[in-house]
Parts: C-alpha cells; sequence; structure tokens
C-alpha cells in the first residue's frame, strides 16, 4: 500500500518517507478500512517531532489517528460492521504505530463509527480529535444549560465544536477570536459574545460586552497565555477545561488565588477520555451528522504526495479548521 512514515524525528521534510509498505490485516475484533482522507492534527506533528521520545522503538511510524474511509474486510468476532460501510476513524495512532496517512489501515471496530451518507469523507477526517475534543471540554462537568460558557480560539479546530456543542446543549457562549473572518465564524456556530484576544486586556471588553456576567466554565485553547485573562473573567466555582497550552508549555500557576476561587481545573485528550465519554460523543455527532446540523471548517485539503505541506500548515498556527490529507 502507499503510505507515508517517519523512522526518525525532525521536520516534516526532513523525516517523512513517501512509499510503499505492506497493507494490514485486521485481527480479531478490527475492521480494515480502505481510507479516502486523512486528518493531520497538532498532536500528529509533535509526535512526529519527537514529542514521544520511545515512540519509535519498535521501528517507523505511520502517523495520524483521524481519518474517514469504507470498510473493505472485518476481522473475527466483528458484527457490528460489514465491508462497504463508511466510516470516520479515531484514535487510529494511539498507543499504535500505524495510522490513517496511509491506504489503509487496521483499527478495533470501536473506532470506526459509521460516517452518514450525507457527510464527507472531508468531515470525516475532522470528528475524531477536534469534534471529540470538543465534546469532552463542554460536557466532562455536567450539563450546561443555563451556564455560560467562555470559548477561546473559538475559531479554532476544537473551538470551532466547542461553541456547537455548548449552543445546542443550551448554554449561553462567549468566544475569543483574533480577526473579522474568525468573528463571523464564531457568531455562526452560535457565540452570543465575541471578543479580540489580541487585545492585551481583552477580558475587560468581554466583561463589558456581558454587562459584567461572569463565566461558569471556560474551554481553553492556550492555558499559559490566557490564565491571567481566564482567572479576570470566571466566577468563583468555576471550571477550566484545556486541551493545549502551546505558547506557555509549562504555566506557573498563582496557586492561592486560584485556590480562594474554588476552580477546577481539567486537561483533556482524547485518547484518555473514559470510554463512556467517548461513546456519548460519537452517539451526539452521530446525530448531528444525519441531521446536517454540525458546521464543519475544512481549512485545507492536500494530496498524500504533500503531506509535509500538510504538516507545516498545522505547525504555522495560520489554519482556522482541519488540514486534511486526501489518500
Amino acid at each position: 500500500m502507499k503510505c507515508a512514515w517517519f523512522e526518525e524525528f525532525g521536520t516534516a521534510r526532513d523525516s517523512l518517507t513517501i512509499g510503499e509498505q505492506n497493507s494490514p490485516v485486521p485481527g480479531a475484533d478490527e475492521v480494515l478500512v480502505k481510507l479516502v482522507t486523512s486528518g493531520v492534527n497538532p498532536s500528529d506533528v509533535k509526535k512526529r517531532a519527537g514529542s514521544f521520545p520511545n515512540l519509535l522503538d519498535d521501528g517507523f511510524v505511520i502517523p495520524h489517528s483521524d481519518g474517514a474511509g469504507i470498510i473493505e474486510r472485518v476481522g473475527d468476532g466483528v458484527t457490528e460492521r460489514q465491508v462497504g460501510d463508511r466510516v470516520w476513524v479515531y484514535e487510529a495512532q494511539y498507543a499504535r504505530r500505524f495510522g490513517t496517512a496511509a491506504e489503509y489501515v487496521a483499527v478495533p471496530a470501536v473506532r470506526a463509527p459509521l460516517l452518514p451518507t450525507s457527510a464527507s469523507y472531508e468531515t470525516g477526517a475532522c470528528l475524531g480529535i477536534p469534534a471529540m475534543t470538543a465534546h469532552r471540554c463542554v460536557f466532562a462537568d455536567g450539563p450546561v444549560d443555563g451556564k455560560t460558557l467562555l470559548v477561546t480560539g473559538g475559531a479554532g479546530r476544537v473551538g470551532h465544536y466547542a461553541i456547537q456543542w455548548a449552543k445546542r446543549a443550551g448554554a449561553t457562549v462567549f468566544a475569543t477570536a483574533s480577526c473579522t473572518e474568525d468573528e463571523v465564524a464564531c457568531r455562526r456556530a452560535g457565540a452570543d459574545v465575541i471578543v479580540n484576544h489580541r487585545d492585551k486586556n481583552w477580558s475587560i471588553n468581554l466583561l463589558g460586552a456581558s454587562g459584567g456576567e461572569k463565566v461558569d466554565r471556560v474551554v481553553e485553547v492556550e492555558f499559559g497565555a490566557n490564565l491571567e485573562q481566564v482567572l479576570k473573567v470566571i466566577r468563583t466555582g468555576g471550571s477550566i477545561c484545556t486541551y493545549s497550552s502551546t505558547a506557555v508549555p509549562e504555566p506557573r500557576l498563582p496557586f492561592l488565588r486560584m485556590m480562594y476561587m474554588d476552580l477546577m481545573i481539567r486537561m483533556v485528550i482524547v485518547y484518555a477520555m473514559p470510554e463512556q465519554a467517548k461513546r456519548q460523543a460519537i452517539l451526539d455527532i452521530e446525530k448531528c451528522l444525519l441531521e446536517d446540523s454540525l458546521q464543519h471548517r475544512v481549512a485545507e485539503t492536500v494530496p498524500l504526495r504533500r503531506i509535509a505541506d500538510a504538516h507545516e500548515l498545522v505547525e504555522s498556527g495560520r489554519c482556522r479548521g482541519c488540514v486534511v490529507v486526501t489518500i
């Protein structure tokens, strides 16, 4: 099969190779998916760059955890999927060497939910990490009906879905964005109040726009960089659910200040989510796909031969939405 892989850590152009490798064979409880698309996420490019030092101990790695395609074979014990099913794939390269940047991937059947015919394969490649992370961030601490949520970076991969999950569930949604285009995307997704996080004191602008109302929960894309401003807008007893802190990877916490506010800090990554949380996210995603009621942002679509470009797009931080590789 044609695929991309890396045998050493480094830049996308130095480390990624495109060529032929043996096709996988589905084991018990697994399905073989002929991939049409592969999603590129920040965790994928960080792995390639060396964030998991032991990742290459057993040999080369085919990157990417998300994707979409058609089931071509089923392994022993698989009853809920059949040949020809359209599916989206998540966690393909979690605790495994071979991900979705390939013509084929073998994954546990539970990691290949059905993709309705009304949804594109490009959409399917956006659902694993972005949509499921957003779902967990919004609902991990209970129902949000009647609550006020702040989603920082509301036009990003996760933030765009988080706004929609929260709004659908009855929350008032505040969001931050950095330009007019992103403000429009946040508004279309359902945000009620939007401020520009490029402003040094965006927290003052947010409280001014909200009439002084503070938020119950925060879905946070840059925990370390935004913490000082977030602490000005979150109420006592609130919770911060964060899935990234790229600009300040090892933030310092004002412990006493946060303790006196009785704050909850929750860190989220799809791979470590409880299985029940994954199942609920998948059920809600499936419902929305059937209703065609979720908005999806695909920033760029590139062919497999340009996978290095896709990684560089994600690393640049300039993409608003998902980066998809077509196989």
